[in-house]
């Protein structure tokens, strides 16, 4: 059977390379494993009675269509025009659900009853925890010890549905530490085990499979746009990122369309030269981590830097493989934001719009005060996800956010 899916968007060959990056470099006891989620991509992803049950579930029970909201106090404000992807309308309150959807259903119908995966920020944590408990399944939530700290109502919402939060104390107790705990289970779980990424990180086909599952954000952008403005294709596409899933699906319809200006916004922390940061695209150099080759913020004998967000959705020392390659090609435009540049924006939007968002969106949006946009573009922001999670950081660094 045939394990490579041609993607008909994504630069991605056979071996999962996005030109130098990508790949798949696992230990030999998950070889096996990942073989056959590459078989079960390959055959399900364009299966018409999957394509029905996933699609169904995303708008019976996620809630998609998700708006396209065009912000008219924003757009005033900045003098330009734009929309908001309000992925934090989805159910759970982002769009890891997108994805954790799509991985169930392939995890059910590869015999799979036990389901693992990380989480930083809480977000792909209560998605997975939402579907596992819709599917009856086993779930396993792995969650840096900081972040349980930091993220405790995502924290409690996951225990709330069934699943399991196991804290983790090593490293700097972030994400980075939650994906190699969360891999070691695999490695000792693999005969039961599914291991559902959050983000367009790891092994191929995990790149490719989180991407193609986001990208319905895109595929509505590009419908939603053309019923409200007459043209599908706005002039800038602007998304946050991580490990690179909300970008992955808001990017993805666009990525053939040079016109088409893509954005990324990485975690400046402290300040990209700070030592306190988490920029990996603008500190990182080429390397492996969590299976894949990309960029990777290290030091000269490859020993990984931990990074620092005020975002515990970014504070990820790589990125992923497709990221690095558009960021290196000159596809996409990186910039890096800093926590008080992010905290101004999460406030400039709740104050105009009345939507608070998550600090990991809040990164998108401080683009909006370091460019200039011009009156008549069109600029879409993907708000990837709701604020509810950061209300305890947001209401402790209030006073030093407010507008002048």
């Amino acid at each position: 059977m045939e394990t490579y899916t041609p993607d008909p968007f994504l630069p991605v060959d056979e071996n999962g390379y996005y030109g130098p990056y990508g790949g798949a470099y696992i230990p030999e006891i998950l070889h096996s494993n990942v073989e056959n989620l590459k078989k079960a991509f390959s055959r399900y992803i364009d299966d018409p009675e999957f394509i029905k049950e996933y699609e169904d579930l995303l708008s019976q029970y996620v809630g998609r269509p998700t708006p396209l909201y065009h912000a008219k106090r924003l757009s005033e404000h900045y003098g330009t025009n734009i929309y908001l992807k309000r992925e934090d309308l989805c159910h759970t309150g982002a769009h890891k659900i997108n994805n954790a959807i799509g991985q169930v259903l392939l995890a059910k119908r590869m015999g799979k009853n036990r389901i693992i995966a990380e989480t930083g920020a809480g977000q792909h944590g209560v998605a997975t925890a939402t579907v596992c408990a819709l599917m009856g399944l086993e779930c396993i939530i792995y969650m840096g010890a900081t972040d349980v700290a930091r993220q405790r109502p995502n924290v409690e919402r996951i225990k709330m549905l069934g699943a399991k939060v196991v804290p983790v104390e090593s490293g700097n107790k972030t994400l980075k530490d939650a994906t190699n705990e969360a891999i070691r289970d695999w490695c000792c779980n693999p005969a039961d085990t599914f291991y559902i990424i959050g983000s367009t990180v790891g092994p191929h086909p995990y790149p490719q499979m989180v991407a193609r599952f986001q990208s319905v954000i895109s595929r509505e952008i590009r419908k939603q746009l053309k019923e409200q403005t007459g043209r599908e294709m706005p002039d800038y596409v602007v998304a946050c990122i991580g490990g690179g899933s909300n970008a992955a699906g808001a990017f993805y319809h666009f990525l053939k369309d040079d016109n088409v200006r893509l954005i990324a916004a990485e975690a400046a922390g402290l300040g990209v030269d700070s030592g306190e940061s988490a920029a990996t695209i603008q500190l990182g150099t080429e390397g492996i981590i969590h299976g894949s080759r990309t960029l990777v913020m290290q030091t000269p004998d490859g020993q990984i830097v931990e990074p620092y967000s005020i975002s515990a959705g970014l504070d990820y020392p790589g990125v992923g493989p497709l990221h690095a390659y558009l960021a290196k090609s000159g596809r996409a435009d990186v910039t890096a934001v800093t926590d008080d540049e992010a905290l101004k924006a999460a406030n400039t939007l709740t104050r105009l719009e009345g939507i608070i968002p998550a600090l990991e969106s809040a990164h998108a949006l401080a683009v909006l005060d370091q460019r200039k946009f011009g009156k008549d573009d069109i600029v879409v922001i993907n708000v990837s996800g709701r604020g509810d999670k950061d209300m305890q950081t947001y209401l402790s660094r209030m006073s030093s956010t407010e507008e002048a």
